[in-house]
C-alpha cells in the first residue's frame, strides 16, 4: 500500500503539513555529499592555493548559512529553530574528492532533514564554485541523507 504524500490535500494541490499538534523532541539529521576533481585541484584545496581563498572554510559557512534559510528556498519547508549545525570534510586523495558531512539538530515538532541535505548541497556548490576556474570537469556526486532522528518514527539509519 503506497503511502499519501503529506504536501497534498485531498484535491491535490500542495499545502504545508500541520504540525501544530506534535510534541517537541530532539531531532537530528546527518546528510553528506561528494564533490570529485582532479588531483591537482584536491592539491591546492589542501595547500589553500586556490584564487578565491581557503576554500572548505567558505563551504562550511555556505553550509551553515544554507541550512538557516532551507524553509527560505524549499517552498513548504517550515521555518524552525536550529540548534546546531555541523559541516565537516573528508578529502580522499586515493579517488580525487571532497566528502561533505552536514549534521543538523534542534528540538522541535519537525525534523531537520531538508536542512541538512541543503547544508550539503550549498557546500559542495560552494567548493564546485570555488575552484571552477582550476577544474571544469569536477562532479557534485551522491547527496543523500544518511540518518535522521527524533519524532514518532525514531531513528532511521541508511547507510
Amino acid at each position: 500500500m503506497m503511502k499519501k504524500l503529506t504536501h497534498m490535500d485531498e484535491s491535490g494541490h500542495p499545502r504545508m503539513v500541520d504540525i501544530t499538534g506534535k510534541p517537541d523532541t530532539h531531532r537530528e539529521a546527518v546528510a553528506k555529499g561528494t564533490v570529485r576533481m582532479q588531483a591537482a585541484t584536491l592539491d591546492l584545496i589542501k595547500k589553500g592555493e586556490t584564487a578565491k581563498g581557503d576554500v572548505l572554510a567558505v563551504a562550511q559557512l555556505a553550509g551553515i548559512m544554507a541550512a538557516k534559510q532551507t524553509p527560505h528556498l524549499i517552498p513548504l519547508c517550515h521555518p524552525l529553530l536550529i540548534g546546531d549545525i555541523k559541516i565537516e570534510f573528508n578529502m580522499n586523495e586515493g579517488n580525487n574528492t571532497i566528502e561533505i558531512t552536514a549534521t543538523v539538530e534542534s528540538v522541535g515538532k519537525t525534523g531537520v532533514e531538508m536542512e541538512a541535505l541543503t547544508a550539503t548541497a550549498v557546500a559542495a556548490l560552494t567548493i564546485y564554485d570555488m575552484c571552477k576556474a582550476a577544474d571544469r570537469g569536477m562532479r557534485i556526486e551522491n547527496i543523500r541523507l544518511v540518518r535522521k532522528s527524533g519524532g514518532k518514527s525514531g531513528t532511521i539509519t541508511l547507510e
